[in-house]
């Protein structure tokens, strides 16, 4: 049957963690696209920040070898990056034993989910079993830090806000509490982007992602289908 687990993996070598870190406004998800014949292609969903600060810090990235814009979608853009070293290279200062972190790859594990921030990674995905989340669990200790934030069989519902983004989480929270929600509003979107300290379009983007995310996870999916 299996577990979902989400977990927070400490470790500031992790790629695209020095862009976090250099543009703290905006928030990276990534996909992974094996690339026979080179390195890993990392496909980058960029919300927030302007163009000029994230790719300015791709150019810092050491890990970065070449970057191309391919698609854009409101304040969301997606890049395709192309690595100038390889996650051994990347990764073999902090790693006690390479071996054991290609050894996680074989594991009956999918992770679906990346989002990258100023300190490592936050991870999501499926485990055949509690002993496979424990290897990972076990490895991330050995070399840096490992949080598990959610732990749930695969065919349970998953707890109201599961599977948001801290940015997002935060986005939501502050806006409730600042009384952007009440009726009439008690703020405006300016407001609350002033007190987060990002601009109003990154925070009306990460309300409106949380928003569906919350919308498709606990509500349509409960929803009897629609008479043909």
């Amino acid at each position: 049957m299996g577990f979902v687990a989400e977990y927070e993996i400490t470790c500031e070598s992790l790629p695209l963690v020095a862009v976090a870190a250099a543009v703290p406004d905006a928030t990276l998800e990534v996909r992974m696209q094996p690339n026979h014949g080179g390195y890993t292609l990392f496909i980058v969903h960029v919300t927030g920040g302007t163009v000029e600060s994230v790719e300015n810090a791709f150019e810092s990235a050491p890990f970065v070898g070449e970057y191309t814009l391919v698609g854009r979608t409101r304040e969301t853009r997606r890049y395709q990056i192309e690595p100038a070293v390889s996650m051994d290279e990347q990764l073999g200062e902090c790693i006690d034993d390479l071996s054991n972190l290609r050894a996680l790859a074989a594991t009956e594990s999918l992770i679906d989910r990346i989002c990258v921030t100023q300190t490592g990674w936050i991870q999501s995905g499926w485990f055949a079993d509690r002993e496979t989340v424990e290897e990972f669990r076990a490895f991330w200790h050995r070399n840096g830090a490992f949080t598990l934030r959610r732990l749930t069989r695969d065919d349970e519902a998953e707890t109201p806000g599961a599977g948001l983004t801290d940015c997002q989480h935060e986005a939501l929270r502050t806006a409730y509490e600042m009384g952007y929600f009440e009726i009439p509003r008690q703020t405006s979107l300016d407001e609350v982007a002033n007190e987060l300290g990002i601009t109003a379009s990154s925070l009306s983007e990460r309300i409106r992602r949380a928003q569906t995310h919350l919308i498709e996870t606990n509500v349509g999916l409960t929803w009897p289908p629609l008479p043909e």
